[in-house]
């Protein structure tokens, strides 16, 4: 039999080809009919491609179709609006740390990243990544945009076959030294522009191979600038520069991502091609203009801190549909592992924390999926040497619908000699009102729980957080803290061999010095 017999599921009428193929073994029928078969047994067979956006410092808020009343967003919401859309998504609190967690689907501390400065930003040499696992299954890889976990090694030696990203970073926003491939590349333009460009210059190089092209944007990380045109219509809106600026990064992240999908569409693989989009952690400067009713920015315990947008568009393939499954970046590597047919060990499958969101993708009605399933979060930006006396100091646990969480200091002397950010809620708890992007909105949105234990909050029905439950809940109080006490006792160990409290503890307050000093252009007609 040419064919097993589930495939006459998917292809009914290949039985009458059978048969001709047993009366016509040798004869004209038998070829032609096989000629006309084989084009359907090439498709039924062919890998997805995928193209994975990741945005940096954009909010879950951050979205038209999410109720901004200022961004327009129109491709972005087309995109959500065709996609399966995890509304209870949720990521690391800050860059470095959800880098680590979606390229090795596991969390942060255990490939020892901690923070997003040197050396903690640093990803375990011997950490396995997604690239190197799809290569696996013959996936050409592709690298685009910012990378921050170190260079030891760096995404070329970490199985990325296509590299290209700007020479200084979040510092170069116009005619941007790159750096593709190991050489030096001149350009013209806004920086995000040609990262698109580099994105489609690469898939276009992949020709009929499966790709991976794994796109990390830096806007609309500080600090910021974008071309004018994007800026213009929110200070014309009565916005700030600093507001107008960051929203018009956003709205430009949106306009390429209406040029990708239409070269996808122009060069017929749209079909074929999984378009993934994802933001790297909590709002940043447009925290003060919206935040879809949420408390808490980037680098905070609240929920706005790590809730994510998280569209996964793949047409003619899986019905768009909103779910409400808890859900984290900790799934995309067992995913697209699953959807690619790669193989991945048992030794590794032992370590992985994610689980393949397939089932939710591919079902037509709401499932129960890991419903048991316990996150745990750690904003971990201490002092370097200072990580055993943070255990409580700004963690999370959630399950389900609820946050349970303290967001307070670590109560310690040696830290306050530093910049931390115990030091910023330290500030906070003495009646502060302005703290990074919140300015005169602090005591809110870095708002400090008390030390002496857990507050909880349903965050489906009060994503504010202003209603805490902890005391009409003491079981799933208890619960809950015994589960986090554990993980902690079992991955702090890992995260110190891993190298996440090494380095100088006032490197923190080194990095804020270059950040403000930037005096680079803010549009493009400074340049």
């Amino acid at each position: 039999m040419l064919f097993p017999h589930h495939s006459n599921r998917l292809f009914p009428f290949l039985p009458l080809y059978e048969t001709f193929g047993s009366a016509y073994m040798h004869g004209r029928k038998i070829s032609i009919s096989l000629l006309w078969i084989m084009p359907f047994v090439a498709a039924l067979a062919k890998k997805p491609n995928f193209i994975f956006i990741l945005t940096d410092d954009q909010g879950y808020g951050d979205v038209n179709a999410h109720g901004h009343p200022y961004l327009k967003t129109p491709h972005t919401n087309r995109l959500r609006a065709e996609s399966v859309s995890f509304d209870n998504f949720y990521v690391s609190p800050s860059c470095s740390p959800t880098r680590a967690a979606l390229l090795t689907g596991m969390h942060e501390f255990r490939n020892g990243v901690t923070h997003t400065i040197i050396p903690r930003q640093e990803l375990h040499k011997d950490a396995v990544v997604l690239p190197q696992l799809l290569k696996t299954a013959d996936y050409k890889t592709g690298f685009i945009g910012k990378w921050h976990l170190g260079h030891k090694p760096g995404p070329e030696k970490r199985g990325f076959d296509w590299c290209s990203t700007n020479a200084r970073g979040p510092l170069e926003h116009f005619d941007a030294l790159f750096i593709r491939n190991r050489k030096r590349m001149e350009t013209k333009g806004y920086r995000e522009d040609v990262f698109f460009d580099e994105a489609m210059t690469f898939i276009e190089e992949c020709k009929d191979q499966p790709f991976f092209c794994y796109l990390a944007t830096y806007s609309p990380h500080t600090p910021l600038a974008a071309p004018e045109k994007f800026i213009k219509p929110f200070r014309e809106s009565g916005l700030n520069d600093t507001h107008a600026t960051y929203l018009g990064m956003v709205e430009n992240i949106d306009y390429n991502l209406g040029r990708l999908m239409n070269f996808l569409k122009r060069t017929e693989r749209d079909q074929d091609t999984i378009v993934i989009m994802i933001n790297d952690n909590g709002v940043t400067e447009g925290l003060d203009v919206y935040n879809a009713k949420m408390r808490g920015p980037k680098c905070s315990a609240w929920q706005g801190g790590t809730r994510a947008f998280s569209f996964w568009h793949w047409p003619g393939k899986w019905k768009p549909k909103v779910l409400g499954n808890l859900t984290a970046h900790l799934d995309v590597l067992p995913t697209l592992c699953d959807l690619a047919g790669v193989k991945i060990t048992s030794e590794l499958k032992s370590k992985l924390e994610g689980h393949s969101l397939r089932p939710l993708l591919e079902s037509e009605k709401p499932i129960e999926w890991h419903s048991d399933r316990i996150l745990y979060h750690h904003v971990a930006r201490w002092p370097s040497g200072l990580a055993k006396s943070h255990k409580y100091a700004m963690a999370g646990v959630r399950q389900g619908n609820h946050l349970m969480l303290r967001s307070h200091d670590c109560g310690t002397a040696e830290c306050l000699k530093y910049m931390s950010q115990c030091q910023a809620l330290r500030i906070i708890a003495r009646g502060g009102k302005n703290m990074t992007y919140a300015y005169g909105t602090a005591q809110y949105h870095w708002g400090v729980s008390p030390k002496e234990h857990w507050v909880l909050y349903d965050v489906k029905k009060d994503p504010g957080c202003r209603n805490d439950l902890a005391n009409s809940k003491p079981e799933l109080i208890s619960r809950l803290t015994a589960a986090y006490d554990q993980w902690w006792d079992k991955v702090y160990p890992e995260m110190i061999l891993a190298g996440g409290d090494l380095g100088d503890p006032d490197q923190g307050r080194k990095a804020a010095k270059r950040d403000k000093e930037w005096k680079g252009p803010k549009t493009d007609e400074e340049k």
